[in-house]
């Protein structure tokens, strides 16, 4: 620990808090990052890589010898308890939304000692938020929406997706969905209700694996799919979209935006 009691050699297990530190220029205090980081994009060319999603190379975290270990929800419980075990401290944030994306930073910053730096940030990244909900005021038309975070089974948007589709001025047609944190709960039993609630554009984003339009097209009953037709289905790269950080509220923001703003100006087809 640094005299001022912050900590001075942190481990990543998600992106989202090695591109905070990175964005507010504590990019020394990190030791070690997971594998899956790619933002920002030098951080996986100066940081050792010591876990996946969901496994960890937990002698290499300790040879480290990290002053804490940052980790994201449910899905790292178990390493978050095994590092606990062999006697690192460690920070698991569990939050879902927007608004928890932000508390997050501000949090995070905060524990480091960045108090300032990650007010300012946060500031900063609301200040994108806000733009894109009054760009969004603009729409006469709203376009009806369908987020699949995964295709077997089908599983529809987590709840930070889901607010980022209505703040870009779109309606998420499995909005009520988003009270469910869990992947799990989110999955559809009726692979056809999709087609009922009859999107204008579907957006996909497959956790890490490449769109193919014609895998969703052979669905039984999917031939005719609307969104596939009149050319927007679309896909969002997950590091974007599916990383509970900044790189949603911006760059996701910033894709969502323009695929509605294209869906707009096509005379919503």
């Amino acid at each position: 620990m640094s005299s001022a009691g912050f900590p001075q050699r942190v481990v990543c297990l998600t992106e989202e808090t090695t591109e905070v530190l990175y964005a507010i220029g504590a990019e020394n205090h990190i030791v070690g990052i997971s594998g899956f980081t790619v933002r920002p994009p030098h951080a996986r060319k100066e940081k050792p890589k010591v876990s996946t999603y969901l496994d960890a190379k937990f002698d290499d975290i300790l040879a480290l010898k990290p002053d804490v270990v940052f980790a994201w929800s449910d899905l790292q419980a178990d390493i978050s308890a095994e590092l606990i075990r062999r006697g690192i401290d460690v920070v698991c944030f569990n939050h879902r939304s927007v608004d928890g994306i932000l508390s997050m930073i501000m949090r995070l910053c905060s524990y480091m000692g960045y108090a300032e730096k990650g007010h300012a940030y946060a500031v900063m990244l609301q200040g994108h938020v806000d733009r894109a909900k009054e760009l969004a005021t603009l729409r006469s038309v709203r376009p009806r929406v369908y987020f699949e975070e995964w295709y077997d089974p089908l599983i529809t948007g987590i709840c930070w997706v889901s607010e980022i589709i209505e703040i870009c001025g779109g309606i998420d047609v499995f909005a009520e969905n988003r009270a469910h944190p869990n992947a799990r709960e989110r999955i559809l039993a009726d692979m056809h209700e999709p087609l009922r609630r009859n999107p204008d554009i579907m957006l996909a984003s497959w956790c890490g694996k490449m769109l193919k339009p014609e895998r969703i097209i052979a669905r039984a009953g999917w031939g005719s799919f609307r969104p596939h037709a009149t050319g927007f289905l679309r896909e969002i790269p997950s590091p974007i979209i599916l990383q509970p950080g900044p790189a949603a509220l911006t760059d996701g923001i910033t894709a969502v935006m323009s695929i509605f703003d294209e869906w707009d100006g096509a005379g919503r087809p």
